[in-house]
């Protein structure tokens, strides 16, 4: 029995996610996405997965490049995320405003004030039905540890109050 995709979708809407954003591109022609699909590989070499969307204008730039990088919001940065969204109309370039975007290893632009941020060379790339997992090294990192991290959970994005407890 196949799983219909509106309930796949809705019952994915209950879990909640880290939200980053994804950025590439060289100046004047950067872009990238608001994205909850980002996770952890390993730390032995470090690397991580981000899953893009095929149709996403981060996608090609990726594949062209070679490069990207993942950036952990806090709850001060909800303004760039709904940015990245696109949920003001924005594209491309025009996403980087009123943000301090910087550089590390690798060049992809990296938000300055990111709770913390990965810096990415490409290493292998799976797609499978309407998305690619991209596979990133991470060449540099930087963090800033401050605020509290945004979340998004049923089609929102929020955060908590307070740890319940210590693993």
């Amino acid at each position: 029995m196949a799983v219909d995709a509106a309930e796949f979708r809705r019952c994915m809407r209950d879990v909640a996610g880290a939200v980053a954003v994804i950025t590439c591109g060289q100046d004047g022609m950067r872009t990238g996405l608001t994205a909850t699909a980002v996770c952890s590989l390993t730390d032995q070499p470090p690397m991580l997965l981000a899953c893009v969307n095929s149709t996403a204008s981060a996608h090609a730039v990726i594949r062209e490049t070679g490069r990207f990088a993942v950036n952990i919001l806090s709850d001060a940065h909800l303004p760039v995320a709904n940015r990245f969204a696109g949920r003001d109309g924005s594209k491309g370039e025009t996403r980087f405003s009123d943000a301090r975007w910087v550089r590390l290893e690798d060049g992809a632009p990296v938000l300055a004030e990111a709770m913390a941020s990965f810096d990415c060379l490409l290493e292998a790339e799976h797609c499978h039905g309407s998305h690619s997992i991209f596979v990133g090294r991470v060449q540099a990192v930087a963090a800033s540890g401050d605020g509290r991290p945004l979340l998004y959970h049923a089609g929102r994005f929020g955060t908590f109050q307070e740890p319940l407890a210590v693993l």
